[in-house]
């Protein structure tokens, strides 16, 4: 690795300050380079309630070094749990306890967004390679063989060595690296509530992700903030026409996808308070998230339905991997780049294309079909599960003996708590 290369004068700028964006500034500053994070908003936070993470998530934490301060702020939960939405009883689980961890090397936890993003604030403004700009949206940029210049809404002009693009869904830079247009509405509408615990109905506060599973909808919840509220997502097919984020809706709306479901799954739903709602959209995977200097990361290169839960640990590795290949490229933006599209454009094609897919046939089935899932997801054992999720949550780890007596001793205590 040659110094003189690494120690760019002109900065990596960063388009977007959600957790894609400010994980990709701490790791490249973290391998010895400036960077500008330019996020359109008038400050920096995240919208928006749960994020499971795998443990695939963990690693990038480890690697981006912040693992500890991830690991202090997430809830760890016992098990991922299938239920019929129909019937109300449980179709199977997969147990998270030691033996996946020892499995995957790091546990699997539920962590509340904006928490999770002000821990990754946090490490970016206390490293002194890292600025952090706000009313700065990023909407086209321009390069040459020395450079890359920003374009900001208020005209500015911001210079740089290379742009990544963190921008989101609706990124600007994905406008001119791939041209592909508005994203792919899929017509299944999200409604979103974050309730109290004790608002919660108390025989369903399980120490669980727990998806309810039933024709064309689904509700998933669990429990956030060191058990303090419940997550909760509520989610079926309406042939919503066009995207819509964050829009307040009554509950007789939410509750109207589910009249078809068991009571326990339409009182959870009465429960929650102050709903909104978003219109899922995606986009078809692309073989190439580079131009010369400009690269894609997190969901302006690869956005993708939320069945997996996957979206944020996918962003993650993009960051780790980002880094990595600059690096390894000894400081060779073009080259870096090159590399990081060849590392990650496959898994997360994967990614995206299955969750469709598992929307379809774990989330949303119904008669038959619905019987077939449930016929073979209650066939497997853990063993059986562990075999099945290793491509996805084996992941680059970053070994770390001291953060795995910590996944245990906290796993410990909020299993403890949730019993108690």
């Amino acid at each position: 690795m040659r110094p003189s290369r690494m120690q760019s004068i002109n900065p990596v700028l960063i388009a977007g300050g959600g957790i894609g964006g400010l994980a990709a500034a701490l790791g490249v500053a973290r391998k010895g380079f400036r960077a500008i994070v330019l996020e359109r908003s008038s400050k920096l936070g995240e919208i928006g309630a749960g994020i499971q993470l795998g443990p695939n998530a963990f690693h990038a934490f480890d690697a981006l070094g912040i693992g500890d301060a991830a690991r202090r702020m997430a809830v760890y939960i016992d098990k991922l749990r299938l239920m019929d939405a129909v019937k109300g009883d449980e179709i199977c689980h997969i147990p998270l306890d030691q033996p996946f961890r020892e499995r995957f090397g790091n546990p699997y936890a539920v962590v509340h967004r904006g928490d999770l993003h002000g821990v990754l604030l946090q490490a970016c403004r206390d490293h002194p390679s890292i600025e952090l700009r706000v009313r700065s949206e990023v909407v086209s940029y321009g390069q040459d063989d020395e450079g890359v210049t920003a374009t900001l809404a208020s005209g500015e002009r911001v210079n740089g060595t290379a742009l990544v693009g963190a921008d989101g869904l609706w990124s600007r830079v994905r406008q001119q690296v791939v041209g592909d247009g508005a994203p792919r509405v899929s017509g299944h509408t999200t409604y979103r509530s974050v309730i109290p615990t004790d608002r919660m109905p108390e025989e369903l506060r399980w120490n669980a992700a727990t998806l309810w599973a039933g024709p064309k909808c689904h509700v998933v919840h669990y429990p956030l903030s060191d058990w303090k509220v419940f997550n909760l997502v509520a989610t079926y097919h309406n042939d919503a026409p066009e995207p819509v984020a964050g829009q307040p809706v009554a509950l007789d709306e939410v509750l109207a996808g589910f009249r078809h479901t068991h009571e326990r799954v339409q009182s959870i739903i009465r429960h929650g308070q102050d709903w909104k709602l978003w219109v899922l959209c995606d986009r078809e995977p692309v073989l190439n998230w580079a131009d010369g200097r400009v690269v894609l990361l997190g969901d302006a290169a690869h956005p993708m339905l939320q069945y997996f839960a996957q979206g944020a640990c996918m962003a993650l590795e993009d960051a780790v991997c980002l880094a990595e290949s600059i690096a390894d490229c000894e400081g060779d933006m073009l080259q870096g780049f090159r590399l990081y599209n060849e590392q990650r454009v496959l898994r997360t094609s994967r990614v995206q294309l299955q969750s469709r897919e598992i929307g379809q046939h774990i989330y949303h089935p119904a008669g038959a079909h619905a019987a077939l899932r449930d016929s073979i997801m209650r066939a497997k054992d853990a063993k059986a599960w562990f075999e099945v999720l290793d491509w996805l949550y084996g992941g680059p780890r970053a070994p770390s003996p001291s953060n795995a007596r910590t996944d245990l001793d906290g796993t410990a205590r909020t299993s403890a708590r949730a019993t108690n």
